[in-house]
C-alpha cells in the first residue's frame, strides 16, 4: 500500500499516522440559526470526545432531484453564514462548489473546497478549485471506479495543488440504489493522498421517492464502522437536530442527538486497529 501525504485543513492534520477525522455538519444551510446550533454542537462534541471535526455544509444544493426543491441560500448569505460559523466556533469549514465563478468567494472564507460526485470528471471546475491553493475534497463519482480517480488527482497536479482529499460515496446498484465497496478506499489511498469515507450519502437512494432522494439511515453506522475497520482517514457525516424535517437529504442524514455514540464507536475501532495501517505511514 502506498504511503499517504498528509494534508492540512486548518489546524486538522489528514493522513496516515494521525486520527480519524470527520466532515460534519447539515446536507445545507436551512437557516443561519440552525446552522450556528449545529456547529456548537458538534464543536462541543469535538471537544469531548476528542476528536478532530470540519464543518459541513452547502450554499446551494445545485443537483436537487426536482427544480422545486429547496437549495439553500445562495452564495452571498450562505458564506456570510460559514464565515460566521468559523468565527464563533474556530472550526474549519468545507463546502461545495458547483460552478468556476464561485472559487475564489469560497476559498475567502472556507478551509477546503469541495467538488461534488457527479461533478468529478468537470475538469475546468475541479482545476479552478485547484487554482485557490486550498485543499480540495473530490467525491468520487457514483459512475466511476476508483482507480479512474488518478485522472482527477492529475488534474490538480497540473495546477500545482498537492493538497487533495479523495471521498469514497458508493457505486450505482441499478437504478435508485447504491452501494458501498470498502476495497474503492484502499485501491484510492493507493494514489498517495487521505480518503474519506461519505457514510450517510452511501445510502441514498437517488430519487427514490419520485422528486426527491430516500435513503435509510439505519446502515449509516453499519456502513461507518465497516470503513473505519478498512483504514478510511476520515468519515463524512450529514446530520440533523430533526432529520425528517430536513429540506435536503433528511432519510440519509443522522440523527445529530446519536452522533456522538456512532463518533465514539469509530474512534474506538481505528484505535484498536492502529497497528493493522502502519505500513501507510511515509
Amino acid at each position: 500500500m502506498a504511503a499517504s501525504r498528509v494534508v492540512m485543513v486548518g489546524r486538522v492534520a489528514c493522513g496516515a499516522g494521525n486520527p480519524l477525522f470527520w466532515i460534519a455538519g447539515p446536507c445545507v444551510i436551512e437557516s443561519h440559526e440552525l446552522t450556528l446550533e449545529i456547529a456548537h454542537r458538534l464543536k462541543e462534541m469535538a471537544e469531548r470526545l476528542k476528536v478532530p471535526l470540519i464543518f459541513k455544509a452547502s450554499f446551494d444544493k445545485a443537483n436537487r432531484t426536482s427544480g422545486k426543491s429547496f437549495r439553500g441560500p445562495g452564495l452571498e448569505k450562505g458564506l456570510r453564514t460559514l464565515a460566521e460559523v468559523k468565527r464563533q466556533t474556530g472550526l474549519a469549514v468545507l463546502t461545495d462548489v458547483h460552478e468556476c465563478h464561485q472559487m475564489k468567494a469560497v476559498a475567502e472564507v472556507c478551509d477546503i473546497l469541495q467538488i461534488p460526485a457527479f461533478l468529478a470528471r468537470q475538469t475546468d471546475l475541479v482545476q479552478e478549485a485547484g487554482r485557490t491553493g486550498r485543499p480540495v475534497n473530490v467525491k468520487k463519482g457514483q459512475f466511476m471506479a476508483p482507480w479512474d480517480m488518478k485522472h482527477v488527482v492529475n488534474k490538480l497536479a497540473e495546477v500545482d495543488n498537492q493538497q487533495v482529499l479523495l471521498t469514497e460515496r458508493g457505486e450505482t446498484f441499478g437504478y435508485g440504489n447504491l452501494v458501498a465497496d470498502m476495497r474503492g478506499i484502499v485501491w484510492m489511498q493507493d494514489l498517495g493522498f487521505p480518503v474519506i469515507f461519505d457514510a450517510t450519502h452511501s445510502v441514498q437512494k437517488p430519487a427514490g421517492r419520485g422528486d426527491s432522494s430516500d435513503g435509510d439511515r439505519r446502515m449509516v453506522p453499519y456502513l461507518a464502522r465497516a470503513a473505519v475497520a478498512s483504514g478510511c482517514d476520515g468519515v463524512f457525516v450529514e446530520t440533523h437536530p430533526r432529520p425528517d424535517q430536513a429540506l435536503s437529504d433528511g432519510p440519509n442524514m443522522i440523527a445529530l442527538d446519536d452522533l456522538p455514540r456512532l463518533v465514539d464507536c469509530c474512534t474506538r475501532i481505528r484505535t484498536a486497529l492502529a497497528d493493522s495501517f502502519s505500513d501507510r505511514l511515509p
